[in-house]
């Protein structure tokens, strides 16, 4: 198949597919940047760009998009109403996230945190953990599908509990995340976990 994984800089998911055969680039506004599984070796395979461009700009048979969730995410979106120009910009994530999602492909899978595109698009069809998947990280992460089934879990991993609550890895014990804030905070915690990007590529191969 030929598959777009658009606003990926890390080449993860794009690279799983190719392992099983597929002709799968990824894309992004921002250069190819090697993700947690991925060589620079398959830089090539990263066209940089504008995602809706290269979308028309050739037939594709499937797309995973990861747009970027920033004005987006319910944890972000209480600064609309206290920082100018914020919400034109979430106005215009979900005009991307919505010429993504009605793209002339017949197999279409959109991903982001949850937030507003659930209440102001529609509600996914799939909320998914990376600890489904084999890491020991909590990350509630939605998907929104067209032509393909809902990923199945592969690999749970347990969780350490305190005070009676579940807690992973990338947590604390309070529940909050542990990666501290820092310039690449953000893209780092975009890279999509290995076991998600190979459930995908087993499973939506079919």
């Amino acid at each position: 198949m030929n598959i777009l994984v658009a606003c990926e800089f890390s080449g993860t998911v794009a690279s799983a597919f190719r392992r099983r055969g597929h002709n799968a680039y990824s894309c992004d506004v921002i250069p190819f940047e090697a993700g947690i599984t991925v060589g620079n070796d398959n830089k090539r395979y990263h066209i940089q760009g504008d995602a809706i461009k290269i979308i028309n700009s050739r037939s594709w048979d499937m797309m995973i998009a990861f747009p970027p969730c920033t004005y987006l995410c319910s944890s972000g979106l209480h600064w609309n109403q206290r920082v100018a120009g914020r919400e034109e910009k979430t106005k215009e994530a979900l005009r991307f996230v919505s010429l993504l999602l009605d793209a002339d492909i017949s197999r279409v899978a959109l991903e982001n945190p949850v937030g507003c595109i659930s209440t102001r698009i529609r509600k996914p069809d799939q909320i998914i953990q990376p600890y489904e998947f084999g890491h020991n990280a909590s990350k509630k992460t939605c998907l929104w599908l067209r032509g393909l089934l809902q990923l199945k879990p592969t690999n749970y991993h347990p969780p350490r509990i305190v005070n009676g609550k579940e807690r992973w890895g990338n947590q604390t014990d309070s529940g909050q995340n542990k990666l501290t804030p820092s310039t690449i905070r953000g893209k780092l915690r975009s890279i999509t976990y290995s076991g998600i990007a190979e459930a995908m590529a087993d499973q939506w191969s079919i």
